[in-house]
């Protein structure tokens, strides 16, 4: 499989469409992409904490959204209008004090539709704390 964007020019890409993601300063960085693959960093900050110190879901749902979205358009290029159209959390354990680590992985890659799944660590740790799946919707037209 061909790889249309490297995660730089993914990242660069995100700056232009989604502008807002960084609002309060860079926390999300696209580590690497590969074939049906991509792996994204949610760096630690105390904005994704919730009550008790540790991170919230919401922000690990944002990274596994975000994670996958990065997987397909490493394998579709600039698509702005893949969207979301469903995605499905189990949280397993309480993430640390630390930076989020996301991997994708297309499970499959249709012409309008991709499904995915996501696995998120804490970074330095094996178990995860997180398991996502989930659906985007392609535009037919790229």
């Amino acid at each position: 499989m061909t790889i249309r964007m490297s995660a730089a020019e993914i990242e660069a890409y995100l700056d232009q469409v989604f502008p807002q993601l960084h609002y309060g300063g860079r926390t999300y960085v696209v580590e690497e992409v590969g074939p049906l693959y991509a792996r994204m960093r949610c760096d630690y900050h105390e904005r994704h904490l919730r009550p008790g110190g540790t991170i919230s879901g919401p922000t690990m749902m944002a990274l596994a959204d975000l994670a996958l979205y990065v997987a397909i358009l490493a394998q579709i290029g600039p698509v702005a209008l893949a969207v979301t159209t469903s995605l499905n959390y189990n949280f397993l354990r309480k993430p640390g004090q630390a930076a989020l680590v996301a991997e994708a992985r297309l499970l499959k890659l249709g012409r309008r539709l991709a499904v995915g799944e996501v696995r998120l660590y804490s970074q330095g740790e094996t178990e995860m704390v997180c398991h996502a799946t989930g659906t985007y919707s392609i535009p037919a037209e790229r």
